[in-house]
Formats: structure tokens, C-alpha cells, sequence
């Protein structure tokens, strides 16, 4: 395969898995091979096995850290402080960006930063939506109201004051108390439904404090 043809099949692609290559194109150890020398020419970097981008000046755009995060693990939602920090719920700059997935945990250092995937079991897998993060760039995140809720019940003590006013959670003005609450009740966690009652005491008395 030319550099050319290659380029006319993974134009849409920021992202893209050798095995959208390997259909239809001949030997899949050529291909392979082919993958591995654009990458040792600096044409394409590898974020791990089997998962590359283009490289500049080649590409068309660069990935959003999130749509990195979506195509390193299928099957996963950004999550956890790198969606509350995207909503704006948090102060904290997230240099690691942050997922959930079924799978197995999992932390990728690439040349494009680090991931982390956190496990959760499949009945907790939930509230996630799509949306465009960058120009064409649509991925699969947690809705604030769940984000939240990932942290709760991933962070152990995450049901003690001291925790949870260190937080710092601002919610955003599209924050769904009611949403949260269903979902809290939906995880079926005694200590995320502790967490969420404290937190929105604390934030009832935040509220007083500043009419004051």
C-alpha cells in the first residue's frame, strides 16, 4: 500500500486501529510491516499496539485526548476527574485523561500523554453520552451528574466530609440533582448514596453561606 492510498482510507480518522487496514489488503504481516516502517519514518505514531495516528504535518487535525482515550479502549467512556474538569466542576488541571471501562484497569503512557482506564462491574456501566469535544471530534463521556458518581464510588472513603469538601465540586449549571440522585440509587453503593446525601448538604450550605 502507497502512503497516498493510505492516507484516502484513514483521512477521517485522527485515530485509527490497524484492523481497519487489514481487510481486504493482502497479507496482514505486510500490512503490519508496512504500519511499522511509516512509523519508524515518523509518518504515523504508535499510541500502543495496533492503534496509531497520523503524524504532523501529515494529519488533518490532531486528536482530542478524549477521542485518543475512546479508540486505546473500546468499549469505555472518559470519566472521573477529566470529565468534571471538562465540565468545569473542578479546578484541578487533568493531565492524565481518564476513563471507565469494563475491561481490565489499565495505564497507557503514550507519546500523546497518559491514560488511565478504571474498571467498574457492567451494571455500573452507564451514563454516558456523545458530544463534540473538538471541530469533528465526537466522544463518548460521562455526563457530569455520572462523572461525579464514578469518582464517588471508585475513591475509597469518598463518603467522609473531610473528602468531599475537598473536592471543591462546583456543579455546573446543567447539573441534574435529580439525575444524580436516580443514578446514585440505580449503582446500588450504600456508600456512594452516604456520599451523595453529605455532598448535597455541603452544597446547600455553600449556597446559604454565600447569601450571606
Amino acid at each position: 500500500m502507497k502512503w497516498i492510498e493510505f492516507l484516502s482510507i484513514v483521512r477521517k480518522e485522527s485515530v485509527f486501529s490497524a484492523s481497519v487496514l487489514l481487510a481486504g489488503q493482502g497479507s496482514p504481516l505486510g500490512v503490519r510491516r508496512q504500519l511499522d516502517r511509516w512509523v519508524n519514518s515518523g509518518k504515523l505514531v504508535m499510541l500502543r499496539r495496533g492503534v496509531y495516528r497520523v503524524a504532523e504535518p501529515y494529519a488533518q487535525r490532531m486528536p482530542h485526548p478524549f477521542e485518543s482515550a475512546n479508540k486505546l479502549r473500546k468499549s469505555s467512556y472518559v470519566s472521573l476527574q477529566s470529565a468534571l474538569a471538562y465540565y468545569g466542576m473542578i479546578p484541578e488541571y487533568t493531565p492524565v485523561t481518564m476513563s471507565i471501562t469494563t475491561g481490565r484497569p489499565e495505564e497507557l503512557k503514550t507519546p500523546d500523554g497518559r491514560f488511565i482506564f478504571r474498571h467498574v462491574k457492567t451494571a455500573v456501566f452507564f451514563g454516558y453520552v456523545e458530544r463534540e469535544v473538538a471541530p469533528e471530534q465526537k466522544v463518548v463521556i460521562a455526563t457530569p451528574e455520572k462523572a461525579l458518581l464514578d469518582l464517588l464510588y471508585l475513591t475509597p472513603e469518598s463518603d467522609t466530609l473531610s473528602y468531599l469538601e475537598e473536592l471543591r465540586i462546583n456543579p455546573s449549571p446543567a447539573f441534574d440533582n435529580a439525575l444524580f440522585m436516580n443514578m446514585a440509587v440505580r449503582m446500588k453503593s450504600a456508600k456512594v448514596l452516604r456520599a451523595v446525601k453529605r455532598i448535597s448538604s455541603v452544597w446547600r450550605r455553600d449556597k446559604e453561606d454565600i447569601k450571606l
